[in-house]
């Protein structure tokens, strides 16, 4: 498969984050059904942008093999420092020689602003819940669409504190930024669970308020609880049962859109992850079942 065959394929059905340790492993199992159900990877550009050597040979296997997804990390959309323009050129750049589809960041801040400097603060942040932060933050997205000449998705995130100015609750703030910027939505199902318990709202009731039309894929992880009411993002344990069943009423909901499996921390080998990248095809294919069914049925 060529390169240009890839860049006309949508991304569709499960996909992996793209982690080094796992890297000769997918290698040495490419083409065997252990990992059939892996169609495509997600990378953070920071991490390949400008890489030589081993890496950039790592890199066009996968991009020869596999359709390949950018999800950054330090963008910083909701951020009081300048938007980086110049990272988003290289960003742009590395998209295009790839052929990478989709570009996608967090709807959150890493930056502080100081003196107007780039000063990056290690953490995702929360963007205050205010009209005034609807219009910065769809500014800089547009911003960043008009340079890449593409549409990105905004990730809805994790957080553990509420900023005391809010006005505006999380589904409200998040709609309104997709629909004022005219971006796409990159949907992390497990946010939404541990923002639920965090916060003591209802995370069905939440997702139910999505606008699916704007979900090009979506995020499943595992967390660790600290204690009953605060969930830790940490992306380092399996997917747990109530995160499962939010997947599966989205894909009722929305459809079987792209699905990847987030594991950063506590990587077990690839045979062991490959049990939730089943689970998740095994969920779409349900979902594609039930959805035929009730069509031959009309």
């Amino acid at each position: 498969m060529t390169r240009s065959d890839l860049a006309e394929r949508k991304i569709q059905g499960v996909g992996l984050g793209l982690k080094r340790e796992l890297i000769p492993q997918i290698q040495t199992a490419f083409g065997q059904d252990l990992i059939s159900n892996i169609n495509f990877v997600e990378i953070a550009p920071e991490n390949w942008i400008g890489a030589g050597g081993k890496m950039a040979a790592q890199l066009d296997w996968f991009a020869e093999r596999y359709p390949i997804v950018c999800h950054g990390l330090c963008l910083s959309l909701g951020g009081l420092s300048p938007l980086d323009e110049a990272f988003l050129h290289q960003v742009k750049l590395f998209l295009n020689r790839y052929n990478i589809p989709l570009y996608t960041e967090h709807l959150s801040y890493s930056t502080d602003g100081f003196k107007g400097q780039h000063g990056y603060l290690y953490d995702l942040l929360p963007i205050p819940f205010t009209e005034e932060a609807v219009h910065y933050v769809a500014k800089r997205i547009r911003r960043t669409q008009d340079i890449l000449e593409q549409k990105i998705a905004i990730e809805n995130t994790s957080f553990y504190v509420e900023a005391p100015v809010s006005t505006l609750d999380e589904l409200t703030f998040l709609k309104a930024v997709l629909s004022e910027a005219d971006c796409l939505l990159h949907l992390d199902i497990n946010n939404i669970y541990v923002n639920s318990v965090n916060f003591g709202f209802d995370a069905h009731e939440f997702l139910r308020g999505i606008p699916g039309e704007r979900i090009v894929y979506s995020h499943v992880a595992g967390h660790y609880q600290e204690a009953p009411d605060l969930l830790i993002d940490t992306h380092g344990e399996d997917v747990i049962d109530p995160v499962w069943a939010l997947l599966e009423e989205a894909y009722q909901l929305f459809g079987t859109f792209p699905t990847l499996l987030e594991r950063d921390n506590n990587i077990p080998p690839l045979d062991i992850l490959m049990r939730e990248i089943n689970q998740i095809a095994d969920l779409q294919s349900k979902q594609q079942y039930l959805l035929a069914s009730a069509k031959s049925y009309r």
